[in-house]
């Protein structure tokens, strides 16, 4: 069985003011199959815990590890973590002017399977989904994410997830923008990538609304870059009953 443990991560940016801290000590971890989410209210870290996992150059880990499997990820290039299986679902998705959603699919599988997926069967599996996740056809030869609306680029991220069948996923608000039909898409998406391949997930949200279509095994209240609280799927209840004051108090954190 998979397992994806971050052990007491510390993590800097550099900012016009100088080092500023944002991880302070973060322990948590995930299991194959294993839903967890994440709540907090904005500049606790969330985000970084993200893009840390993932590779970004921008965040500067200064002591723990991420291990995959006993495998130290921080000492991992951004493409080996993927091939390893990791995959980001990011925020804010960029535009790739020049490469279609279909040449990104199929270059993106064959770097990290090895070798390019046989072509008939790749077709009709990259049709399915599509369709699963009411995509029009059309977006196939269509450059990635350029001129999707908000809701399209996060089909479209979740359309990467089911295709490229990675062992661990972090979902980065993968709700925001959405309207609440499309939200229902997005979560049948990953539920039946979960289904499909047992990997595990990590959800960061700010609100409970995506809880109610993909049910967490765990929830984790990060505040101030550290697991303030931590429980099962009734802590989420909780917070939105009761908000983020309780945990807050006066930090620098951003």
């Amino acid at each position: 069985m998979s397992v994806l443990e971050i052990k007491d991560l510390h993590v800097s940016v550099e900012t016009d003011q100088g080092t500023k801290q944002i991880l302070r000590g973060v322990d948590l971890t995930i299991n194959e199959g294993e839903i967890h989410a994440i709540m907090g209210p904005n500049g606790s870290g969330k985000s970084t815990l993200a893009y840390t996992i993932a590779g970004h150059p921008k965040y500067h880990v200064e002591s723990g590890s991420i291990l995959l499997d006993g495998a130290e990820v921080l000492k991992m290039t951004v493409d080996a973590r993927a091939r390893a299986g990791l995959f980001l679902a990011m925020q804010y998705p960029v535009e790739i002017p020049g490469v279609t959603v279909t040449n990104f699919l199929r270059t993106a599988k064959t770097a990290i399977e090895g070798e390019a997926p046989p072509i008939r069967t790749w077709i009709k599996d990259v049709r399915q989904a599509m369709t699963d996740l009411r995509m029009d056809k059309a977006f196939a030869e269509r450059n990635v994410n350029e001129g999707f609306s908000g809701g399209e680029k996060k089909r479209n991220e979740i359309l990467q997830l089911e295709l490229l069948k990675p062992k661990f996923a972090v979902l980065d608000e993968t709700d925001s923008g959405l309207d609440v039909d499309a939200l229902k898409i997005v979560s049948e998406g990953v539920n039946r990538a979960k289904a499909n391949t047992g990997l595990g997930l990590l959800l960061i949200t700010h609100y409970t609304r995506i809880l109610r279509y993909i049910h967490p095994d765990f929830v984790h209240v990060f505040v101030n870059g550290r697991i303030a609280e931590q429980g099962g799927p009734e802590l989420a209840d909780r917070l939105e009953d009761e908000g983020y004051d309780r945990f807050l108090v006066p930090s620098n954190v951003g």
